[in-house]
């Protein structure tokens, strides 16, 4: 299980666990003696960890039930880990940002027989912006066997751009061996299709290297 009540203070906002958000971080508070170093930057009242320990009744929430909810929520998404399984509930998308880091990583994965996810993507691509952070949550669901990156493609050289042959954001392609295999164009779908879709994707190269 992980060390929630390790957590010491922290923010609560009922809108940021009803929207399930990855949990933001903040600045450094002079008075937090977590291990973080950070304190979530969200609006709401102070928790301290000892008063969770205690159970003892806290102002502004309502009932020992519904605060004890939260504190342990926010602890699990403060440490990004499932209280129940210890395994991360969102990974963060490493950036790719030049074509030797490209071969570098596609070197290395053909080195473990592994393949990876690159979500092709733009800073002015809303669909981009709204897709990453769920990209984030599957991207958990398969670690730690299957690596998620990204590409600004407005931030690498154009030639990168037409070797993958991307012409749409976002586009999610599999790699494996130093090839793409398989890719997912998101620019038509909602969020949550292009999801189900990578995700499905994966499950066909897996399903392929059992065969």
């Amino acid at each position: 299980m992980a060390p929630a009540f390790a957590c010491h203070k922290y923010l609560i906002r009922s809108s940021h666990f009803h929207n399930k958000h990855k949990h933001p971080l903040g600045a450094t508070r002079p008075d937090s003696t977590n291990s973080f170093g950070t304190t979530p930057m969200v609006s709401g009242q102070y928790i301290n960890s000892s008063l969770m320990q205690n159970q003892k009744p806290l102002q502004k929430l309502r009932g020992e039930e519904k605060k004890y909810k939260r504190v342990v929520k926010a602890c699990a998404l403060y440490q990004d880990v499932d209280l129940d399984t210890d395994m991360p509930i969102s990974v963060d998308l490493e950036p790719i940002t030049s074509e030797e880091q490209f071969d570098q990583v596609l070197a290395e994965a053909q080195q473990r027989s592994e393949p990876i996810i690159i979500d092709w993507m733009a800073t002015w691509c809303r669909k981009c912006i709204y897709v990453k952070p769920k990209l984030e949550k599957l991207a958990a669901e398969f670690y730690p066997r299957v690596r998620f990156y990204y590409v600004n493609v407005n931030a690498i050289p154009q030639a990168l751009v037409n070797r993958a042959n991307v012409v749409k954001m976002p586009t999610i392609q599999l790699w494996k061996d130093g090839k793409k295999q398989a890719e997912v164009i998101g620019g038509h779908s909602k969020a949550w299709l292009v999801v189900d879709e990578t995700r499905e994707m994966i499950g066909n190269s897996e399903a392929t290297d059992m065969t």
